[in-house]
């Protein structure tokens, strides 16, 4: 298949700790090592969501560029939540977990990635958007879920694929594994498009 054939020449490396992320690629049936890097998440205060995740995936991404081999392949990406014109990244604790979840009761929010692919000779990035909807939630919901489930390595403090993923939210409008991290039909794509170059 003509997207394994131009993956072939090359090796896939994921840069992110994030077991769904790694979960989603695999599904892909690409094969990859994980490498990461620490780097300051850090932003201009006047960023939007989408400026965020494009800023710090490419961030991400030129941490390994000094240090690129020719046949390499760089994954990076960053996934943020906001709503109500407010950017919820992870949060620091218990309170500001509950804090969140409260936020995004009841509304509708968005959910931004930015990918970053680059190899030694180019570098791409896109972002993929989707809208998710809440249900009202109880404090009581909120603080079992948070207790059992310790939302504290999620954006927005809440993961689509579990408890409030499942009783939480009512509609979603795009792509369903960008919530969880990466936008898997848009990077099949990409990766296809980016490689072709």
């Amino acid at each position: 298949m003509e997207f394994f054939n131009l993956l072939a020449p090359y090796k896939v490396v994921l840069a992110s700790k994030s077991p769904r992320r790694q979960q989603l690629l695999s599904g892909l049936g690409v094969s990859f090592d994980i490498k990461t890097k620490d780097v300051d998440e850090s932003f201009p205060a006047h960023f939007n969501a989408y400026e965020v995740v494009s800023f710090l995936a490419d961030q991400k991404a030129a941490a390994f560029k000094a240090e690129m081999q020719e046949d390499e392949l760089v994954i990076t990406s960053d996934t943020t939540v906001s709503v109500d014109g407010i950017i919820l990244n992870k949060p620091e604790d218990r309170a500001e977990a509950i804090k969140m979840l409260e936020l995004l009761s009841g509304k509708t929010h968005t959910v931004a990635t930015g990918v970053c692919l680059m190899t030694a000779k180019q570098k791409h990035v896109f972002v993929e958007q989707t809208e998710v909807t809440f249900d009202t939630l109880t404090r009581e919901e909120i603080e079992y879920y948070v207790d059992n489930f310790q939302p504290f390595d999620k954006a927005g403090s809440y993961g689509v694929q579990d408890f409030i993923g499942y009783m939480g939210v009512k509609k979603l409008n795009g792509c369903f594994f960008n919530v969880m991290g990466l936008p898997l039909n848009r990077l099949y794509h990409e990766l296809q498009s980016f490689l072709m170059n």
